[in-house]
């Protein structure tokens, strides 16, 4: 049974497509007019194995705040509706990933209780990718966790460059969820001794 999601969320500030195969190849197609975060969610598709397309448009006009953080709300959704009912899925997910100076750790849980830890502090003097702050990155995960139901930490060891952070964290994300929804064939049902997740 294909684990797959296609959600869709529109709203005065924003209109966001998000199409999600957990058990796809890295193919991805992400246009949300945003040429940074276009590059970070492939590379979060890439990293994870996930077959992701991605069609969002918002009032970047006024700011980036809000199409950043509803496209964390929409990928969440489709996160939680392609694993159903979770049955035989790892669960955990965990990776330590470099990228040049920069070192991310990321570790998650599909526990269905969502929970943010976000322990990443951009350069001083250094905030910014052009003119995106990397601050809405932290807005972009918890709307994640949220409604993904994740448990989900992210610790930056060390870093200098905005972006290479930013990207470690995201290629990050992707191979740790890619371990906690891959099946295994000696669970049963739902890995917790509640019996749902």
């Amino acid at each position: 049974m294909a684990r797959q999601a296609k959600v869709t969320r529109k709203t005065k500030e924003t209109d966001i497509k998000i199409d999600l195969n957990l058990d796809g190849k890295g193919d991805y197609k992400v246009d949300t007019s945003v040429p940074f975060l276009d590059h970070m969610l492939s590379l979060m598709a890439k990293h994870g194995h996930f077959a992701l397309k991605v069609q969002a448009k918002g009032d970047i006009e006024v700011d980036y705040h809000h199409l950043v953080e509803d496209t964390g709300i929409v990928l969440g959704e489709a996160i939680k509706k392609a694993l159903g009912q979770k049955l035989k899925i790892r669960r955990y997910g965990e990776s330590v990933t470099p990228m040049d100076e920069s070192l991310v750790q990321v570790v998650l849980d599909l526990s269905g209780r969502p929970y943010l830890v976000y322990k990443v502090r951009a350069p001083k003097g250094n905030s910014q990718i052009q003119d995106l702050g990397i601050s809405l990155f932290e807005d972009f995960f918890r709307a994640l966790s949220n409604t993904a139901g994740m448990n989900l930490h992210i610790i930056l060891h060390y870093g200098r460059d905005p972006h290479h952070i930013v990207e470690a964290i995201f290629k990050g994300i992707g191979r740790a969820l890619r371990m906690a929804v891959e099946t295994h064939p000696h669970i049963k049902g739902v890995p917790s001794t509640k019996g749902v997740l």
